[in-house]
């Protein structure tokens, strides 16, 4: 029989037991041992039947268990132990409060997917985990964050395989109140609800959504699900699942977190009394229209829409994660009008203004596509890519918003991302750390870090490294088999069909992970180019290697469900099967217990299209050794120290069949010849010393600086400070008068000219050491000298005369304006660099409130006629 209702019936806890209650409720158990240990005495084999989640655990225990703790005093002394333990975690002082004045008072962390803990199905990929590993960085690090997404009753999909290998996708419905989270509700102990008004109904219909919280250690994470009675059936079914539905569906998602993310914080501080934020993160555009209802806040005050952008902008970062243009969302400008103005949400601020944030207006954009990222860079004063390599892919990718400035100079910064090693460090892995130096000093190397190396490893025994990799492969080993088994039984297999299962790997031979979602760039099947030399490497008599893959393609993608078909039929082939496997349902309670199982972690993407590619850094927390090609993360702190760089094809003139054959081939040879044999190779005490000696520096060195906490430090002291100070300098008054200046400005830009520019020195006197003196003469039109900075811009140059990493120096006004208006500026030039040198002269606007030169995307630079005799000074 169907039941024609569902609902949960809770336990009630007996008075010794209550603390349980706000443990199970605070996801600090997700990264914390002893609170997990905790639970899972408990009841160990409802623990392993909940999924490891204590809200499931507690309600499916027994009175009769609840009546035998509450009289177990040894487990009351434990339970009170990790009580006064959170106590004290969520309220004592940490590294944010003992910082200098002047940090934000709060910080509002806005993203589409946070990937917490597997009991919270919010994600879907590396977006999502990085959002999870930044808010509980944050609570380690003391850092006043509010994170604000959105809940999805079906989450993301689970994944499993038909029996000929294509991927079949599976909703299952969640209900809010079996997960670890509680309705945020007013004094009155109803919801607490925001609202979006809708277009074209009249009477003005809206879409209603009730606030769900969960406590993240330290972190608030305001959850908005539109699944409320209030709503229409359309309207219910906004939040219902992650990156679903087409266009207008996705708009009103990205409506809902932005817009109505803002009135959430804003609902959530007016009833605990949390401090209000005074910076708002974006991470990627999916939030962009945070800024929108914030510029509404204001005008509601009494400020117009540019001096509320200013306002805005000035206590806004935006953090871009796509190095490619079509992993950005872009909506149809006619569809974006039809939800503003007017008759729909935010009906004070005019609908062109709206579209004018998005537009993409520059070489090459689409005029009539509303471009999430270019928003979110128009309305952050700061804004950064996610690794070295991806900031500077990112600052060519959106120069056109910046247009007369090198990519160099576009004011994206990078922040490397980094993953919060309590989260996925293995028991075992921490328990060798805490032998050695103690669990205290442990648990801060892993959460606060700040020391670029962790010496202490160098004092482990190679004895004590290697036997635990072998635990760490043998434990992979027994999960490989449990869930081959599961996702064999659902493609139809029988029990007496899976006997091979027994012989599938061994914890003797050198083991290589690869998992990660499966867009083509990632190169799944980058590994089967040539199935004949990895058959040989799987079977290699003396040196084996075996392979554990696993990873989700989207549900719309079908060129990605054929890559994980093609991985999967081969894993399939009997002769093989033993060495290499899929495993399907990629996600977090998976990747836990994988990366510490590898000895090595592959990572094959097309270069650059990875932004940061996270995963790696998780494993390298664990002792594994990456493969990698030179891209993200890996680009930027590659040693042959601690891992292998894939040479890359990637010359303009490859094409893509010839570019994977050649980086196959050079993956094969890698483990052929070098990977392969360091891991078999043994020194007099029977060990792999160099081996082991790898592992080691990979700790040592690679270890500290992969950390979330020392990404979200990064964020403190680069972006949250300098945006905190930006927004309180920003007042009223002041957010007017930039406006108007930057109005003025633009309108007198055209006017803004360079005339002469002239040496006073001789040019034969042009040796390393010389002083030039510079003389230009500069148009300014209605603008005067406050408003603008002269510069000369200086260093080596390549064959086209194009300056390479510029040096700049401002000149000073020596007389003017003449009868013509003209004004006359001087400076010295020293020429310190010997080859070919050469230098520009350039005017940017210039005001105390900019945070860049190139903020309003204009500048000034000699003409042709001017720079006669001016140019290259050395050959």
């Amino acid at each position: 029989m169907k039941a024609i209702r569902r609902f949960t019936v809770r336990p009630v806890l007996p008075e010794p037991l209550r603390p349980l209650s706000d443990l199970a409720r605070n996801l600090r158990w997700s990264w914390h041992a002893e609170t997990r240990d905790l639970f899972q005495s408990v009841d160990p084999e409802r623990w392993a039947a909940s999924g490891g989640d204590p809200v499931r655990l507690l309600g499916s225990l027994r009175p009769a268990r609840l009546a035998e703790l509450a009289e177990d005093r040894r487990f009351l002394r434990r339970l009170t132990a990790a009580a006064d333990d959170l106590s004290d975690y969520v309220t004592g002082e940490r590294w944010y409060q003992a910082q200098s004045a002047g940090l934000p008072a709060a910080v509002a962390y806005f993203s589409p997917e946070f990937g917490i803990t597997a009991a919270l199905p919010q994600y879907s990929g590396g977006l999502g985990i990085l959002a999870g590993d930044h808010l509980k960085a944050a609570s380690d690090l003391g850092v006043p964050l509010i994170g604000v997404g959105l809940l999805y009753r079906h989450g993301y999909f689970r994944q499993s395989l038909s029996r000929d290998g294509w991927q079949q996708e599976h909703y299952p419905v969640l209900d809010p109140n079996e997960l670890p989270v509680a309705l945020l509700e007013e004094a009155d102990g109803s919801p607490a609800q925001v609202s979006l008004a809708l277009p074209g109904a009249p009477g003005g219909k809206q879409l209603h959504a009730r606030i769900w919280l969960a406590q993240v250690g330290r972190v608030p994470l305001l959850m908005l699900d539109s699944d409320v009675e209030e709503n229409d059936l359309g309207e219910r079914g906004v939040t219902d699942r992650l990156y679903g539905g087409g266009s207008e569906h996705r708009l009103l998602q990205e409506m809902l977190l932005g817009i109505g993310g803002v009135r959430a914080v804003r609902t959530y501080c007016r009833l605990t009394g949390h401090p209000e934020p005074e910076v708002f993160h974006t991470n990627e555009g999916h939030a962009g229209f945070l800024g929108l209802e914030r510029i509404a806040e204001l005008c509601d005050q009494g400020l117009d829409f540019d001096a509320g952008l200013e306002a805005v902008r000035a206590g806004t970062v935006f953090t871009t994660h796509t190095p490619v243009p079509a992993g950005i969302d872009r909506f149809d400008r006619e569809l974006v009008a039809r939800h503003f103005g007017a008759d729909a949400e935010l009906p004070r601020m005019d609908v062109g203004r709206i579209l004018g944030l998005g537009m993409e207006t520059y070489p090459g954009g689409e005029p009539n596509l509303f471009n999430m990222a270019v928003m979110g860079l128009r309305l952050a004063q700061r804004a950064n890519g996610v690794s070295l390599l991806h900031g500077q892919v990112s600052r060519e990718m959106f120069s056109g918003l910046w247009p007369g400035f090198d990519p160099e100079e576009v004011p994206i910064t990078s922040v490397t991302n980094g993953v919060h090693a309590p989260t996925w460090v293995a028991p075992e892995v921490f328990r060798l750390g805490a032998r050695q130096i103690g669990a205290q000093r442990t648990e801060d190397a892993l959460t606060v870090g700040g020391s670029d190396r962790w010496d202490a490893v160098g004092d482990i025994p190679d004895q004590d490294i290697w036997e635990l990799r072998r635990v760490l492969r043998e434990k992979l080993v027994a999960e490989v088999r449990e869930r081959l088994r599961a996702s064999w039984r659902q493609r139809g297999a029988g029990t007496a069909e899976l006997g091979w299962i027994d012989g599938v790997l061994d914890p003797d031979v050198l083991t290589i992970g690869f998992a990660r979602r499966v867009p083509s760039y990632k190169r799944l099947t980058l590994m089967l180019r040539d199935r004949d030399r990895l058959m040989d490497l799987l079977l290699h008599p003396e040196r084996p290697i075996q392979i554990v893959v696993a990873g989700k393609a989207h549900p719309a993608d079908d060129g990605g469900k054929r890559l994980v078909q093609e991985l999967v039929r081969f894993a399939d082939d009997p002769r093989v099967r033993h060495r290499i496997v899929f495993l399907p349902d990629y996600g977090m309670a998976m990747a836990q217990k994988l990366y510490p199982g590898c000895d090595i972690w592959l990572n094959n993407p097309l270069r650059p299209l990875e932004a940061c590619g996270t995963s790696g850094m998780k494993a390298a927390l664990n002792g594994c050794l990456n493969l990698s090609v030179l891209d993200g993360w890996w680009d930027e702190w590659f040693q042959p120290d601690f891992g292998w760089a894939i040479p890359t094809a990637d010359g303009a003139g490859t094409d893509a069949d010839r570019r994977d054959d050649i980086e196959a081939d050079a993956l094969y040879d890698l483990l052929e010849q070098r990977v392969a044999p360091r891991f078999y190779e043994r020194g007099q005490q029977g060990l792999p010393d160099r081996w082991i000696e790898m592992v080691r520096q990979t700790l040592t060195l690679l270890g500290p600086k992969v950390l979330a906490g020392r990404m979200v430090r990064e964020y403190v002291e680069r972006l949250y400070a300098p945006a905190a100070h930006a927004h309180r300098t920003m007042t009223q008054d002041t957010a007017r008068e930039l406006a108007s200046w930057k109005s003025r400005v633009r309108a007198s830009w055209h006017d803004v000219t360079v005339d002469h520019v002239e040496t006073t020195t001789p040019l034969a006197t042009a040796e390393l050491g010389t002083t030039l003196g510079l003389r230009v003469r500069v148009g300014l039109g209605a603008l005067t000298p406050d408003d603008v900075e002269i510069q000369a811009a200086s260093g080596r140059v390549d064959e086209e005369d194009r300056i390479t990493d510029p040096a700049t120096i401002a000149l000073k006004p020596t007389s003017g304006p003449d009868e013509e208006g003209r004004w006359l500026y001087e400076g010295p030039l020293s020429l310190d660099r010997t080859g070919p040198f050469g230098y520009t002269i350039r005017i940017l606007p210039s005001h105390r409130l900019l945070a860049s030169g190139a903020e309003l995307g204009v500048v000034a630079v000699p003409s042709e006629e001017a720079v006669e005799g001016a140019g290259v000074l050395m050959r």
